[in-house]
């Protein structure tokens, strides 16, 4: 469906070359887009890019440490230099489980910094390049943690709440550069982030017993809502939060 097409695209994937991000790089190119996948891991990246481009899509990886700023801008300028850039997705993050009295400064802005500074610097400097372009999509990886509180996760809880509050204000602010900004929020999908707790047999079980669909979800399963929000057929969908989750937001 043409709505639905991101050909002539342009697409930047932060955290790209694995889990999630991977997988909505991979959606973007099947779906016509070529990618830019800004992450750390040299070597991971460049497997995904090769992915990228076997779907005959030009693709480049740049070296990115999303709580670098220098970083953030050497990646935009590798959308500039594929065309410009159309879509943004800030998936780059980290975790981080320590009761709230246990929780370190340090620890705190190492998960802050990552999952909440980095975004809103990296739209700011998206911004112009995607007004430039007459408009474009940003989409803000969110998590469950940032809908419920929780006792052991509460620097990434926090910080991913604030994923969702930033994902409003810019979606208002930008509506008039008609640049949509929406996030995904990803249920308990199986990733390398999420190995160490679905190993937990009794934590593993608790999930799925409150999952409607009864298991972990594949990252793959979440590229047909990020082609979606980053093409035309969303373009009257801003400031939204869609949990793709097998319903554990709603039990």
């Amino acid at each position: 469906m043409k709505a639905f097409s991101l050909v002539g695209k342009v697409a930047l994937v932060t955290g790209g070359n694995g889990g999630i991000g991977r997988a909505l790089a991979l959606g973007f190119a099947e779906a016509g887009a070529d990618v830019v996948i800004a992450a750390r891991n040299a070597d991971k990246t460049a497997r995904v890019v090769e992915e990228v481009r076997a779907f005959g899509r030009r693709a480049a990886g740049v070296a990115c440490d999303v709580q670098k700023t220098a970083d953030l801008a050497s990646a935009l300028a590798a959308a500039s230099q594929l065309g410009g850039l159309d879509i943004l997705v800030n998936n780059a993050g980290v975790s981080g489980g320590n009761a709230p009295e246990r929780v370190a400064e340090e620890e705190w802005d190492r998960v802050l910094d990552t999952n909440v500074k980095a975004v809103f610097l990296g739209c700011k400097l998206a911004h112009p390049l995607l007004k430039a372009r007459g408009g474009g999509k940003i989409i803000n990886i969110g998590s469950e943690y940032g809908l419920f509180g929780s006792p052991f996760a509460v620097a990434y809880s926090a910080s991913k709440g604030g994923v969702l509050q930033l994902t409003k204000s810019l979606a208002i602010a930008w509506a008039r550069d008609h640049i949509q900004v929406n996030a995904i929020i990803p249920g308990w999908i199986r990733t390398d982030m999420t190995a160490g707790v679905e190993a937990s047999e009794a934590f593993a079980k608790q999930i799925r017993g409150r999952t409607p669909e009864r298991r972990f979800g594949e990252p793959e399963e979440l590229a047909g809502t990020g082609v979606f929000l980053a093409s035309a057929a969303s373009n009257f969908v801003t400031g939204q939060a869609i949990c793709v989750d097998g319903g554990y937001s709603i039990t």
